[in-house]
């Protein structure tokens, strides 16, 4: 059985690899599938986005995320099912339910509790070893949820507020969700939103970014755009991003991190 496996612990230290190595041992025909390990330090509503977009392109499995920056607290551990039969693990801080709820919502929630079927010493900074990765390996070798800890409602797990669009014909007021890899800058707004404003490909706008103006088109691709020239465009996940074609949007604009405030309006 597959566990997939999304997580802020970066590549360079030891992290990810020792998290193999429990599920490894506790399930060693467990086929573990890395999704990223790239998510910001602390950016729960980034692993959750990533995990919310992801999974419609992966197997059924055992779903592992840690994002957690309230480990050691009074934070609860979490096994949940989706109504289309996939088990999530991690820390109840809103990271694991905008995904459970796109595949077929909340079908079941468990608290962690049940020692035996965590290491025998859990640390206070490190569930992800401790307590997430034994978990995730139990429940591929057949282990049932009940078996875990209690049964809790799904109307008392943690959600996170994602930041809402403000849309009128004149002008939008956006968020900026995360920034990738290449610099792109996902927005909180999708094709539907920005067809408000400006319907048609090619149409030039203003963006505000903090205290900074900037003119961009919007653009179906980045082969719509001369290099240099800054798009919005609908991503590979349906939401609409700014990108410069050819160059990194993040390294060009001083703000561009997640949280800042995004203005776009029809250029004059």
């Amino acid at each position: 059985m597959l566990i997939t496996f999304l997580s802020d612990f970066g590549l360079e230290d030891d992290f990810v690899g020792t998290c193999h190595g429990v599920m490894k041992t506790i399930a060693p025909e467990a086929e573990i599938l890395d999704i990223t390990h790239g998510i910001q330090r602390h950016g729960v509503l980034q692993g959750a986005i990533v995990l919310a977009n992801t999974l419609p392109y992966v197997p059924k499995g055992v779903h592992l995320a840690v994002v957690d920056p309230g480990v050691g607290g009074g934070r609860r551990s979490l096994v949940l099912r989706s109504g289309d039969g996939r088990l999530f693990v991690g820390p109840d801080n809103g990271l694991l339910v905008p995904a459970a709820e796109k595949l077929g919502g909340i079908d079941a929630a468990h608290e962690i509790t049940n020692g035996k079927y965590v290491l025998d010493h859990v640390s206070a900074t490190f569930h992800g070893r401790d307590v997430f990765s034994p978990v995730a390996a139990h429940l591929v070798d057949g282990v049932a949820l009940e078996d875990l800890g209690p049964r809790i409602e799904p109307d008392s797990l943690v959600r996170l507020e994602v930041p809402q669009p403000d849309v009128t014909h004149r002008r939008i007021r956006a968020s900026c969700l995360y920034v990738d890899r290449f610099g792109n800058m996902e927005l909180n707004l999708t094709r539907k939103d920005l067809d408000v404003l400006a319907p048609e490909p090619g149409t030039r706008v203003e963006l505000e970014i903090a205290s900074e103006r900037y003119f961009a088109v919007t653009a179906r691709t980045f082969g719509d755009a001369r290099d240099g020239e800054i798009i919005l465009y609908e991503d590979a996940y349906e939401n609409i991003a700014i990108a410069i074609s050819g160059g990194s949007a993040a390294g060009t604009f001083y703000s561009a991190e997640p949280g800042v405030e995004v203005r776009i309006r029809v250029a004059d």
